[in-house]
């Protein structure tokens, strides 16, 4: 079935004219002027075919016509309150939906959520493996990728861009460094990621070029040793999501600690 057109912003100045019987409050209420109050009124008048308002010694007075309606307006205001605090609910519910490849996942994002959840107790969180997850698809709150860039998302780098090599030996290639030897040239191992890289270099199977974020907790620990100064690359860990979801106060607040 159409639905019949609606004037909101037409009804929505009848309602605080009426809740008023002065159009100069209701401007004031609303920020506009009241000569804009007055052309809405006039226009809502218009389009029903009826006299909402008459003008008597003592101010503004509602017509019956105006007065039948009112109450229901009233009610139908309230309900659309309602329905934009239901569809706010999956802000608050703090029910986080997270995408991020398993290796920078337990390098870097997991002891940072842990310490999220300690100040959040009520957070929920749900992690979804990967950097190519779409986020329609899978609902996803944010996402944690490797990239050059945010693409077309709202997002915030993590770290420097940069990259450095670790282990010894011949070199050990993954998707994101295929060619460590140069482009077409075979390599003994190569493995499915960067996290599997650095630990086939922690175990004595080679060499590896991983972003530095990465490397750096096991650079600490001496679980690997790195070859030379770390150098500079495209691209980088970044955070993003797209606009809506980037505007969120419970993603904000989690990027904010992620961040700080």
């Amino acid at each position: 079935m159409k639905r019949t057109h609606l004037p909101l912003n037409a009804l929505r100045v009848f309602d605080a004219a009426a809740r008023h019987l002065s159009f100069t409050r209701a401007a004031d209420e609303l920020a506009v002027t009241p000569a804009a109050v007055g052309q809405q009124i006039r226009a809502l008048e218009d389009l029903l075919g009826v006299v909402l308002f008459r003008r008597t010694t003592k101010g503004l007075e509602l017509t019956d016509e105006a007065q039948a309606g009112l109450s229901s307006l009233r009610a139908g205001f309230l309900q659309f309150e309602d329905a934009v605090q239901a569809m706010q609910a999956g802000q608050s519910a703090h029910v986080y939906t997270i995408a991020a490849p398993r290796d920078i996942f337990n390098a870097w994002l997991a002891p940072r959520l842990a310490e999220f959840r300690a100040a959040n107790p009520d957070a929920r969180m749900v992690l979804v493996d990967g950097d190519a997850t779409d986020f329609t698809e899978a609902n996803l709150d944010l996402a944690l990728r490797l990239a050059d860039g945010p693409a077309d998302l709202q997002g915030v780098q993590i770290g420097a861009a940069q990259q450095v090599t670790v282990g010894a030996g011949e070199w050990i290639a993954w998707p994101g460094d295929p060619f460590p030897a140069g482009e077409g040239v075979d390599v003994g191992l190569q493995v499915g990621d960067a996290g599997q890289a650095m630990g086939a270099a922690a175990a004595g199977l080679g060499k590896a070029r991983v972003p530095m974020l990465l490397a750096q907790g096991w650079l600490e620990m001496g679980r690997v040793e790195a070859v030379g100064e770390p150098e500079d690359c495209h691209r980088a860990y970044w955070l993003v999501a797209p606009l809506p979801q980037w505007r969120q106060k419970k993603v904000k607040a989690l990027v904010a600690h992620l961040t700080a």
